[in-house]
């Protein structure tokens, strides 16, 4: 992508997840992304990715004792070009019943709960599965720059548990059906995209969405801002 020399794109190593994957898709676009565990390289990046897989608490506990909440939070505090990807997502919000009952960043109000799913009316006497894992369809709420690239009926591909539920609805830019229920499958606001999916194992449709995602960083690069 042109400009991408400029960008410096860092994920957020923290031990939780497969970085590398994530990492490619990225190179795939012809930027350079690095993965960093420091937090004085974290606080430096012009892009931060926060990827995730695994439990909410261990992820929070981990993010604590390497230091790097502290450099998240500063570069979400400044509104620079922010993406989350599953657990990245979960962690923004206020608290996580997830094994307990665990304390997130707050960037997002709101919680992150498990699912209550139930049967598929479809298919009389089937049970939805917890994980929701494969492909599902999602539906665009709103037309957040930073999701340029996602078009309504999109599908994606989807691992987890715990869902997200945010206070303000307009922050819920994406939607999916699963278990009779329709759940948050990404948040928008500002220069920040968490996507409850993975974009880097969604093909297509998740190289679109990262195309689109960093299509709007070397403006925000040169512009940076502050929000409260």
């Amino acid at each position: 992508m042109r400009g991408s020399e400029s960008m410096d794109v860092q994920i957020v190593d923290y031990s939780m997840g497969n970085l590398r994957s994530v990492q490619k898709a990225i190179q795939r676009l012809g930027i350079d992304c690095g993965i960093a565990s420091d937090p004085d390289r974290l606080s430096a990046a012009d892009v931060m990715i926060l990827p995730g897989v695994g439990a909410f608490e261990d992820a929070i506990n981990e993010l604590r004792r390497s230091g790097l909440i502290a450099p998240v939070l500063d570069h979400l505090r400044r509104d620079r070009p922010f993406l989350g990807i599953c657990l990245g997502l979960q962690l923004l919000v206020d608290r996580s019943d997830e094994g307990g009952d665990h304390e997130g960043l707050g960037v997002i109000a709101g919680r992150c709960v498990r699912f209550d799913v139930r049967p598929d009316p479809h298919r009389p006497g089937s049970d939805r599965k917890v994980p929701h894992m494969g492909w599902n369809q999602v539906a665009k709420r709103n037309d957040a720059d930073t999701l340029v690239g996602v078009r309504d009926e999109d599908y994606f591909y989807f691992v987890h548990s715990h869902h997200v539920v945010a206070d303000d609805p307009d922050l819920v830019s994406l939607t999916c059906e699963y278990g009779g229920q329709t759940v948050t499958a990404a948040v928008t606001r500002g220069r920040l995209l968490a996507t409850q999916f993975h974009p880097e194992k969604s093909q297509a449709a998740g190289r679109r969405l990262l195309e689109g995602f960093f299509s709007g960083v070397d403006q925000a690069v040169a512009s940076p801002r502050a929000i409260s």
